[in-house]
């Protein structure tokens, strides 16, 4: 699998927009690293844009940038936040173990269905998860965008959605 495996996947056009930008930033590097990425390039998608720093001595994220739409779906910021502290205790070693795979492996994400359910905001919609590397090889951090629409009435119990998600080696 390649990037363009996982490019193939991405349905929503502006999502397929962030992840050619981080193709693009790339260049001849197997991940492009934060300072790279050029957000007059995304500009029109910087709403719904996150990313996380990662310490690989300590395996902890903190919040690096958080997009409007994010924030609302959140209702707070994730710059600044160290990651154990922003999501519910039920949900982060979920939301961990699948950032931490993209950074580590390194991989791509790529999640449709439900989005936001820890945040108690149920929406449908999809996500791209992509590693940084400041020097082209260690993951030191990622970017994700996520596209959603709330739902009003979301089903509840085993019929309640969820996301599936699939990883892309690089």
């Amino acid at each position: 699998m390649s990037f363009e495996d996982f490019a193939a996947r991405i349905q929503s056009p502006a999502l397929r927009d962030v992840a050619r930008h981080w193709q693009e930033a790339r260049g001849g590097r197997a991940m492009p690293g934060w300072s790279h990425i050029d957000p007059a390039a995304i500009a029109r998608h910087l709403p719904m844009i996150w990313s996380w720093r990662y310490d690989r001595a300590t395996g902890a994220f903190t919040g690096r940038l958080s997009g409007e739409d994010i924030n609302s779906a959140f209702g707070k910021s994730l710059r600044g936040a160290r990651m154990e502290e922003f999501f519910a205790a039920d949900q982060y070693e979920h939301i961990y173990a699948r950032h931490r795979r993209v950074v580590t492996e390194p991989c791509f994400a790529h999640g449709i269905g439900a989005v936001f359910i820890h945040a108690d905001r149920h929406g449908e919609g999809e996500r791209i998860i992509l590693p940084l590397a400041e020097d082209g090889i260690n993951g030191d951090g990622i970017i994700g965008a996520t596209l959603y629409r709330f739902v009003d009435n979301p089903p509840l119990g085993e019929r309640a959605p969820t996301e599936a998600v699939t990883y892309f080696p690089l």
